[in-house]
């Protein structure tokens, strides 16, 4: 099992809930605007707590409100890939890259620096500037950089947003080939449905 999420969360007059348990592959939450779904990230993330509920990543916990435990953050080896990229401008795309990277060697992580840099394309991007980069540009690097931390799953929030129609089936293909390849469990949210028929191996409806 990859995700085993029971929460709930009450924000201002909105209650957001899920209950949802997943196998290998990517799991697409799919809503309107609104209906909580990038309030589910955070809350997988550590950056949101639920009000009550639990949750899990391959049998590990890393929230359960009866028992207490809430890891933080940085404990939860989680990729975030946020729908503006939240690269950070004053550092070059290889200093991006190399942010959290000897926490990641600390934990083991599967793939280095140049693997990943391969993997994704984006080594002739290194020396460049984040204000430089297109929208698919910065959507790589912006995985690169959750990849390099030492990521075991990945939270993509909308990742097609802000990338121009040219590119969206290069970031469709390349969020294929992370699944194929290194099999990561993946929280995908979008409000688009012919994205969630086709990436969806589990597609939950918020």
């Amino acid at each position: 099992m990859a995700f085993d999420i029971d929460v709930c969360k009450q924000l201002g007059n909105t209650r957001v809930e899920l209950r949802v348990q997943t196998g290998p592959g990517i799991t697409v939450l799919l809503g309107p605007s609104g209906a909580g779904k990038s309030s589910v990230l955070n809350m997988v993330a550590g950056l949101l707590r639920p009000d009550a509920g639990h949750v899990r990543v391959d049998g590990e916990t890393l929230f359960d409100a009866g028992a207490g435990v809430d890891l933080p953050p940085e404990r939860r080896r989680c990729g975030y890939v946020f729908q503006d990229a939240r690269l950070f401008p004053q550092l070059r795309v290889i200093d991006n890259l190399r942010y959290g990277e000897a926490r990641a060697r600390a934990a083991g992580a599967p793939l280095a620096l140049p693997e990943i840099t391969e993997l994704l394309g984006i080594g002739a991007l290194l020396a460049r500037w984040p204000a430089t980069l297109s929208g698919g540009e910065a959507r790589r690097v912006a995985i690169g950089r959750a990849l390099v931390s030492g990521a075991r799953f990945l939270l993509l929030d909308e990742p097609l947003s802000f990338v121009d129609r040219t590119r969206r089936e290069e970031i469709l293909r390349l969020i294929e080939r992370l699944r194929d390849e290194l099999r990561l469990p993946m929280l995908y949210v979008t409000h688009d449905a012919a994205e969630a028929e086709r990436l969806g191996d589990m597609r939950v409806e918020l």
